[in-house]
């Protein structure tokens, strides 16, 4: 029996995210979910709606992404520990935000899409530790300063504008230059989608720079493979902090 190319179509399902595609995929969603709270306020029920459905859907993928992880089994470290433990605040915060203003709920997922970014480092890390035999091949149509620049645009902080014919971008240390903006781009690994707050009271709204579907799986790639080499600068990916033990009350 022979199976024509269109019946090959039909099987031709794509592979389930791996965690990190997953956490990568849910700091995206929170970055979104940060920027709409910046440029609309929660002054009718219509918003309001909107944001607490938001905000639970969330709460519900942070504890999807946390039951992926855990599927995997991999080995118990104190990181993975404190990457999970991370993730289970986030969902926790996202949830209680729904309840809140929109500028206390905007305090609570600040810095998840951030902490998101950093456990999915931290779960590349162990899984390739637990699966080293199954390294990805190494892709070298990217070179280092691509790869940071994947990093800070998945953390959310990456935006582009123009001005007087003039295109620019806006970012934190280390720097996204527009040229490698639109080198990642050209290869349709990041793009220029929903608006994001001005850059001052009163100005027009930014550009936000996000990851595209196969953005996500570069730089899940590129977290999956080991640290680089001494003449290549590492992916500057934001770990989750050490989690602070609670000071022992005070003696009176």
């Amino acid at each position: 029996m022979t199976t024509s190319p269109t019946d090959a179509l039909l099987f031709d399902v794509p592979p389930p995210p791996t965690p990190v595609e997953r956490l990568l995929h849910l700091a995206d969603q929170y970055t979104q979910h940060n920027d709409a709270l910046d440029l609309r306020p929660l002054a009718d029920d219509a918003a309001r709606d909107a944001h607490v459905t938001s905000a639970r859907r969330l709460a519900a993928a942070t504890q999807s992404a946390i039951t992926a992880i855990q599927s995997e089994r991999l080995y118990e470290s104190q990181e993975l520990t404190e990457a999970t433990l991370r993730l289970k605040q986030l969902a926790f915060l996202a949830g209680a935000s729904a309840d809140l203003s929109a500028t206390a709920a905007r305090e609570l997922t600040g810095l998840a899409p951030e902490a998101a970014v950093g456990c999915a480092g931290t779960v590349a890390t162990e899984t390739r530790r637990r699966r080293w035999a199954t390294l990805p091949a190494k892709d070298d149509q990217l070179n280092a300063v691509q790869r940071t620049a994947l990093a800070e645009i998945a953390c959310g902080h990456v935006t582009a504008s123009s001005a007087l014919g003039r295109e620019f971008t806006r970012s934190r240390d280390p720097k996204v230059l527009m040229s490698t903006l639109r080198a990642l781009e050209a290869k349709e690994l990041a793009e220029r989608a929903f608006p994001a707050a001005s850059a001052y009271v009163g100005g027009p709204p930014l550009a936000r720079v996000r990851l595209t579907p196969a953005g996500i799986t570069a730089l899940a790639s590129a977290l999956d493979r080991p640290s680089a080499r001494a003449n290549t600068s590492p992916i500057a990916v934001p770990r989750a902090l050490p989690l602070a033990a609670p000071s022992a009350p005070r003696s009176r």
